[in-house]
């Protein structure tokens, strides 16, 4: 069964912030998760997962029981760590938003 892609507010902002180069190939990173959601390098846990390009990285949550992937954020490498432990700590917030999706 295909995974369905959801956006956070913060990624949707964040992709409208993005060079055109960047929201290419975050839309082709989107088709692929569909049918190869574990498709990125895993960032601590099975369920968490970042795709990179050039030194920035897209980060994302797989929910294998409910078939979704929930893109949370967008940044470069610099930030990398900041937004990791950001999306861990909150990764009960981001449940819910996608259960409610």
């Amino acid at each position: 069964m295909p995974y369905k892609i959801y956006e956070t507010q913060t990624f949707s902002k964040l992709y409208e912030a993005m060079e055109k180069t960047e929201q290419e190939w975050a839309d082709k990173i989107k088709l692929q998760l569909i049918g190869n959601p574990h498709a990125g390098k895993p960032l601590k846990f099975e369920w968490f997962r970042e795709k990179k390009f050039g030194d920035k990285r897209i980060y994302y949550l797989i929910y294998k029981d409910i078939s979704k992937i929930l893109l949370v954020s967008f940044g470069s490498k610099k930030d990398q760590q900041k937004i990791i432990n950001h999306i861990v700590e909150n990764k009960e917030r981001y449940r819910k938003i996608i259960e409610s999706a």
